[in-house]
């Protein structure tokens, strides 16, 4: 019988924000601060809001989405793990060493304790070593035996555990001190005797290890507690100590830790929705192997028809030389020995004996190779570079969204004589900009591995690529460079508030009637409030490429489905009708031409 602890739903909620996980660590002011009346956070979903009896004030909804894990400090860790050995050791009435064993022996999975242990009590005793009498029967005598130095001691000095095999104080000691060094295996410390099987608890080690081996023995079951149970993971960013408990039958798996780092919890990669992480997985093998540099090889040199040793033709002329100490002397094109070559073969510069074969097609299969080669090549050159920059990009970013909080928003205050509640807007922009490289950038592994053959995808795919892209520029600009000359500026600016506006509808904000121009999308209003703009530029964007992604661009097919349905009934009934592209699912237009603002791919 399995757990709802011990599942993890591997489901994708296609309602789910494009964003990574809750970027609010990012903000130096109180998050319950309702200053700002110029702007709703960027991660929430907006939409026309249907009629409805609630109140007024309620017109306008803020829907932040459930976060699907918890950030926990090691203070929260230690608390969780007592809260588990006191839950467990008052339902089974036992020791809370004894419920500590047990929950290590389960992978701190409280459900699992319970189900085994009220299923049959006797066999889990048996398999965690929690021994309800003794196997050994121990002589009142005033003196017993060791039973590994074989020593005689009085009986305070000889100690065991709940099997009563006698061992000497100075033996355990030994024992404990050196499965502590060894690792966190001394978590499932046994009884010394090879025979016996019973558990050595934390009230042992606390009687006979040194206070350094107490740490390391609590620091070993702490990350026990992390790194055994299925629901919590460590972040895996260097140096930090945070772990992140996840939240049952969750489907999006990016998460954000406090340390500002957002990695995929299911594979520990950098965050990387909505690319799955199986191509996640291909792309970071491709980038660190070797297949690059063969292709190169094969598209660009010649195996030496001597040594076979592979040349790069770096010079015009068809003379070779091999490096020494093969130092051979070949043609570049028939790989013939240059002594052969001459006014007969076409001369030094035109080979016809190389013209000939190929007519013959006796170089068809190296150059066909050579080919593949070097279209591969093109093809990973065109989407790595593009990955690559939008990494780099999206670093950046990060740099001017830490400059603008420490610094830039409070000088920006003072200028425009502005509360920094009211700048907010400008933080917003920045992290949509860090979050919509990351996603543009992972959309570049994803069509790196699309199939060739699918052509009406890879225009889809392309087209809403490109949307997304071009939005993330102007949005991008207008935050880099159009927000500098009010940061350096001398004073008060009055196109401040159409910058305001400009920003706000280039991040999907809302943003009151009057603060500026813009375009406008919809309007909200109510019989109490002012008229909102809502605008609505490059988070729709990436959300319908995201969106488009995650249902593995689906929608062609459908549409496709639809339109060949279409003509089949029209051919049926005898008469003519036109079709017309329908609209995908997460597209503006229909998905004719794709455009793509760096360039389209092979």
């Amino acid at each position: 019988m399995e757990s709802e602890d011990d599942m993890i739903d591997d489901s994708v909620s296609m309602e789910d924000d494009f964003y990574s996980g809750d970027l609010s660590y990012c903000y130096d002011d109180d998050p319950n601060d309702n200053d700002n009346d110029y702007y709703f956070d960027d991660d929430n979903d907006y939409g026309l809001l249907e009629d409805d009896d609630d109140d007024d004030q309620d017109a306008i909804v803020s829907r932040r989405p459930q976060l699907s894990y918890t950030v926990l400090k090691e203070a929260d860790i230690k608390q969780r793990q007592e809260d588990d050995i006191s839950k467990v050791s008052t339902v089974l009435s036992i020791s809370r060493v004894d419920a500590t064993i047990l929950l290590r022996y389960y992978n701190w999975s409280v459900s699992k304790v319970h189900d085994e242990w009220f299923a049959d009590e006797g066999r889990v005793r048996q398999s965690v070593g929690l021994l309800e009498r003794p196997t050994v029967q121990v002589s009142n005598a005033r003196e017993l035996t060791c039973g590994i130095c074989f020593e005689s001691f009085l009986r305070d000095n000889i100690t065991s555990v709940a099997c009563g095999h006698p061992f000497c104080l100075s033996c355990w000691r030994g024992y404990i001190s050196t499965t502590i060094y060894d690792g966190p295996g001394c978590l499932s410390l046994r009884c010394p005797d090879p025979s016996c099987n019973a558990a050595v608890g934390k009230d042992m080690i606390d009687k006979l290890a040194t206070s350094e081996e107490k740490e390391k023995y609590s620091r070993y079951l702490l990350r026990s507690y992390v790194e055994d149970n299925r629901k919590t993971k460590w972040c895996p960013a260097p140096g930090c100590e945070y772990a992140v408990d996840f939240t049952v039958g969750s489907g999006n798996f990016d998460v954000s830790c406090n340390c500002s780092f957002s990695f995929c919890w299911n594979c520990t990669e950098e965050a990387h929705r909505p690319v799955d992480c199986e191509t996640v997985a291909k792309w970071i093998l491709k980038n660190s192997a070797e297949s690059e540099n063969m292709n190169w090889i094969l598209a660009n040199s010649k195996p030496c028809p001597k040594c076979k040793r592979p040349i790069e033709k770096n010079q015009g002329c068809m003379h070779m030389t091999c490096t020494p100490p093969c130092k051979f002397e070949f043609c570049w094109l028939c790989l013939g020995a240059w002594a052969e070559h001459g006014e007969r073969t076409g001369g030094f510069y035109a080979c016809n004996r190389y013209e000939a074969a190929k007519q013959e097609g006796v170089y068809d299969e190296a150059e066909r190779r050579r080919e593949m080669a070097k279209n591969s090549l093109e093809k990973y050159t065109h989407y790595y570079e593009r990955w690559a920059s939008n990494q780099l990009s999206r670093q950046k970013a990060l740099a001017d969204l830490h400059q603008m909080q420490t610094v830039h928003l409070e000088k920006l205050s003072d200028l425009q004589c502005t509360p920094e509640s009211q700048l907010k807007f400008i933080t917003e922009a920045w992290l949509q900009i860090v979050e919509c490289r990351r996603v543009l950038k992972w959309t570049y592994a994803y069509g790196y591995y699309l199939p060739e053959h699918e052509h009406a995808k890879r225009q889809f795919f392309e087209y809403l690529q490109g949307e997304a892209e071009s939005g993330l520029e102007r949005l991008h600009q207008c935050a880099e460079k159009e927000l500098n000359k009010f940061v350096t500026g001398d004073g008060p600016s009055k196109e401040f508030d159409d910058f305001r506006a400009k920003l706000a509808g280039l991040t999907s904000q809302i943003v009151p009637r009057g603060t500026g121009s813009g375009m406008i999308v919809n309007v909200f209003s109510d019989s109490n409030s002012a008229a909102f703009l809502f605008y609505s530029v490059t988070k729709n964007y990436f959300e319908n490429l995201v969106r488009a992604l995650e249902n593995g661009l689906a929608d062609v097919d459908s549409q496709a489905a639809a339109a060949c349905s279409k003509t089949t009934s029209s051919k049926n009934t005898g008469g003519t009708s036109k079709t017309r592209g329908g609209r995908g699912k997460g597209s503006s237009k229909s998905g004719g031409s794709g455009r793509n603002v760096d360039d389209t791919s092979n």
